[in-house]
């Protein structure tokens, strides 16, 4: 089953466990893959593929992060906590991220893979090794790890 349709299917047990912050996000999140869909110009009930899909959760999931960076840069904690709470539902659907010492041994092997060796090329190395961790490391995770070996 995709990831659209569980979602889809998740809504169900939300009514039933009675947990408003999860079906409000459940909901959220499967209107934004409708949206996905009809902007794709296909039909609203098709399904998303896991990788469009997992685009559009990674799409909510940096939204709920800004927006609760800037409660709390503006002092209020009251407004971030719904966000936190929705984020950690979203990241529950979201495949677990690589480690740093992971994501460097990766790294490693496509630097010397390449020849990789001065920091001109850090902003290629980076692009290329993105594209090859495909959505599996958080993006300052690799950027920090390339600086750090290319320092």
């Amino acid at each position: 089953m995709s990831i659209h349709e569980t979602l889809r299917k998740s809504i169900p047990d939300a009514m039933r466990a009675h947990d408003a912050v999860k079906l409000q996000t459940l909901r959220s999140l499967v209107t934004a893959m409708t949206n996905e869909v009809v902007a794709k110009k296909r039909k609203p009930d098709e399904f998303l593929t896991d990788d469009e899909a997992l685009a559009v959760l990674k799409r909510a999931a940096n939204q709920r992060k800004d927006s609760i960076e800037q409660f709390e840069k503006g002092g209020r904690s009251e407004l971030a906590l719904p966000e936190k709470l929705e984020l950690a539902i979203i990241e529950g659907y979201l495949p677990a991220l690589m480690s740093r010492e992971e994501v460097e041994t990766i790294a490693k092997a496509k630097m010397a893979e390449l020849g990789v060796s001065g920091k001109a090329e850090a902003g290629k190395f980076t692009g290329i090794l993105m594209k090859e961790l495909k959505g599996r490391a958080d993006g300052a995770d690799v950027k920090a790890v390339v600086d750090s070996l290319l320092s």
